[in-house]
């Protein structure tokens, strides 16, 4: 039997598929988009390739990964009705990682996060009715909160159905939420809500940029537009991966809902810059809250332009809001039941931020070697 992960070849999703292989010794069920068997294979291994290295990646596709080529959004998946039926009687539990992170498109948000989860879900309903599902694990976020101002959020007051979603991301996701809740009952359920999910603490490589891009633009201003004493609330994702395999594979966590977060922990934007600007040896930026309108009246105008200017302010109109509501996610329930913390983000935002910029916001992947087959999926 095996997990049946979704996302694997996503950011967050493939740090969850290398720490149940390396650290827990699970076997994946992965849903992987492509047009033939060695093309799921190259995507896989470009995306564990941060990981491991590409003998311990093959001898995991050879004996605990099996590939399943379909789309999310597809009627089984997309499947063969022997390939859905297989997948059905070998999935013991449920990880479902995959989402469009969007922002901007709700035609995109509602495809993937609501028809994709309600496809996942009806896939785990029927592995339930066969033989019984030990866990459906869910990563939403803690967007789900709504417009929120000042606040620490906790896991059960979240959720507020009267309060105005930030966008249609948060918006799918806590519809999702929903749903799982729904539609399975008699399953245990674990809900996950990362905060801002930004680099590994292990090492400055990675292979998501769009977070890190506004995250680079900001440490390059002389003048911010935020109160030094306002938090941000950023989390390492190889911690949020630890805790969503270690939470997934215990026998009886202690809830049904986490906030993967830094929690009251977090950071102010003063500790942050200070950090920033004594690693390269530079002047501290300058608050000036004041700003704060016409900055994001200038961003919101330079996002219409074309090329890379209009690109980067496109980044900067979905994250300002993540960055002005000064409001930080209640961690509590995770750091106890794991016995430790996020690493503050200031011990490795310049590695980041070096890599970033000396790599030009790419990731330089490893090729599938020649001496190497594709095998059949």
């Amino acid at each position: 039997m095996a997990i049946f992960l979704t996302g694997s070849t996503g950011y967050i999703g493939a740090h969850v598929a290398a720490n149940l292989l390396e650290g827990h010794g699970a076997s994946l069920n992965l849903l992987v988009r492509a047009r033939d068997p060695h093309e799921a294979e190259v995507r896989l291994w470009q995306a564990l390739q941060l990981h491991m290295d590409f003998s311990r990646f093959y001898e995991y596709l050879q004996t605990r990964i099996r590939i399943f080529r379909g789309d999310l959004t597809g009627a089984g998946f997309g499947l063969s009705d022997n390939d859905y039926d297989r997948l059905i009687h070998t999935s013991d539990s449920v990880i479902h990682c995959a989402a469009s992170l969007n922002r901007k498109s709700e035609k995109s948000c509602l495809n993937v996060n609501l028809r994709g989860t309600l496809e996942v879900l009806q896939l785990a309903m029927r592995s339930h009715h066969y033989h019984g599902l030990r866990r459906f694990s869910h990563v939403s976020t803690v967007a789900v909160a709504g417009k929120r101002s000042h606040e620490v959020v906790t896991e059960d007051r979240s959720i507020d159905w009267e309060r105005s979603d930030y966008d249609p991301y948060a918006r799918t996701k806590k519809f999702c939420e929903h749903m799982i809740r729904q539609l399975l009952p008699e399953v245990p359920l674990t809900i996950f809500r990362p905060s801002i999910v930004l680099g590994d603490s292990r090492y400055a490589a990675t292979t998501q940029f769009d977070m890190v891009k506004a995250f680079v633009f900001l440490a390059g201003l002389p003048v911010l537009p935020f109160r030094a004493s306002d938090k941000i609330d950023i989390v390492n994702v190889d911690f949020v991966a630890d805790a969503i395999a270690a939470l997934h594979q215990k026998e009886r966590p202690l809830y049904d809902t986490y906030h993967l977060s830094s929690g009251t922990g977090s950071q102010t934007f003063g500790q942050l810059t200070t950090a920033l600007a004594a690693a390269q040896n530079k002047r501290k930026p300058i608050f000036m809250p004041l700003l704060g309108r016409p900055f994001d009246a200038t961003v919101n105008t330079l996002a219409n332009r074309k090329g890379s200017i209009g690109y980067g302010a496109s980044l900067m109109k979905v994250f300002m809001p993540y960055l002005m509501w000064n409001t930080v996610f209640d961690n509590t329930r995770v750091t106890s039941e794991l016995g430790r913390k996020p690493v503050p983000f200031s011990q490795y935002s310049y590695p980041l931020l070096k890599f970033s910029r000396e790599s030009n916001f790419t990731y330089n992947y490893q090729g599938w070697p020649a001496t190497v087959g594709g095998s059949a999926a």
